[in-house]
């Protein structure tokens, strides 16, 4: 009797936890190394804070590293393949893989890209991107460096990982805007604009990298005007080695001699521009994207008609500006 009823219970316990298990609204991040998609998945547990009794839970999620690519593309698969995935959020390292991943799986359920898109010709594996307009980005940091040196210079592109759509779209971004034409793949002299040898440098998001990268890229042209950072890594995963490296540098930068106009505004990067280690910062909402990302994935889920893209907005800081240019 004793064992027929504790066969029973264990019984009614696993139905209640089936029954209590919710849907998941997944996301998927390029990392879970990246202090900027720690403030996504902050974004993602508030929506979870607002919205408990939702038989729906934002579920966060990536591999490890930033640069491990494959383990993002595997961790996508695994999740299209758990019965509970009700709708997926993917920032896709590199856009390519991802998208052979999406076409591998065939996914029945709604798959939309966040922070970071698929490439245009495989837009179609995807209902929306929810994010930053990273052309527009990318041409704000090139406006700050324009405006810095109208007569233009020499420059360096700090990039990130080399299959990173939303990277791509920022360098064409500044690109497009320093040269004054659309479409260079380099600046050789277009708009006043030279970017010297060595350069663009990919990073694979690693600060440390970054730093060391700009160490060496200013070794070799001691005279050049200025860098455009197209991510916050140097600064936000590197920051005491940044300012090592560019606080002899304050009084050029100071002057408008030289310039660095960096992407993100997170960690120690608006502490960085207060003291004037940078020009300029055109900073992303990644908070913003992982607190909606789970509204969006439900209206997909109901068939409701959806905006593509989904823009959020941009924050630029300035050492003048450092004490109100973020949105609370």
């Amino acid at each position: 009797m004793r064992r027929t009823l504790l066969l029973a219970a264990a019984v009614l316990a696993l139905s209640a936890g089936q029954a209590l298990a919710k849907k998941q609204l997944v996301i998927v991040v390029k990392g879970l190394d990246n202090p900027f998609f720690e403030a996504i998945n902050q974004g993602c547990q508030k929506w979870n804070k607002e919205n408990a009794g939702s038989e729906y839970e934002c579920f966060y999620t990536g591999p490890a590293s930033t640069s491990d690519e494959a383990g993002e593309a595997q961790i996508v698969q695994d999740m299209l393949g758990k019965a509970d995935t009700a709708a997926i959020a993917i920032s896709p390292s590199n856009a390519k893989l991802i998208a052979q991943t999406l076409k591998t799986s065939n996914p029945t359920i709604p798959v939309m890209t966040l922070d970071a898109d698929l490439a245009a010709e495989d837009s179609a594996l995807r209902k929306t991107y929810l994010g930053t307009d990273n052309y527009l980005m990318g041409a704000r940091i090139g406006e700050y460096i324009k405006k810095a040196k109208p007569k233009g210079g020499t420059v360096c592109l700090i990039e990130g990982n080399p299959g990173a759509d939303n990277i791509l779209r920022r360098a064409q971004g500044t690109r497009d805007t320093l040269s004054g034409q659309k479409g260079l793949a380099a600046l050789k002299g277009e708009g006043g604009w030279t970017e010297v040898a060595g350069c663009p440098v990919f990073t694979n998001d690693d600060g440390a990298k970054g730093v060391q990268a700009m160490t060496d890229i200013l070794a070799a042209n001691p005279k050049l005007d200025a860098f455009a950072i197209e991510g916050g890594w140097p600064l936000f995963g590197a920051p005491q080695p940044y300012r090592d490296l560019f606080k002899p540098l304050a009084a050029r930068i100071a002057s408008n001699d030289f310039v660095i106009s960096a992407a993100d505004t997170i960690g120690a990067e608006v502490a960085i521009a207060r003291e004037g280690l940078v020009t300029a910062l055109v900073g992303q909402r990644p908070f913003e994207m992982g607190y909606k990302a789970p509204s969006v994935m439900l209206n997909l889920i109901a068939g409701k008609k959806v905006e593509d893209p989904v823009f959020t907005g941009l924050d630029e800081c300035t050492k003048d500006t450092v004490d109100t240019c973020i949105q609370k």
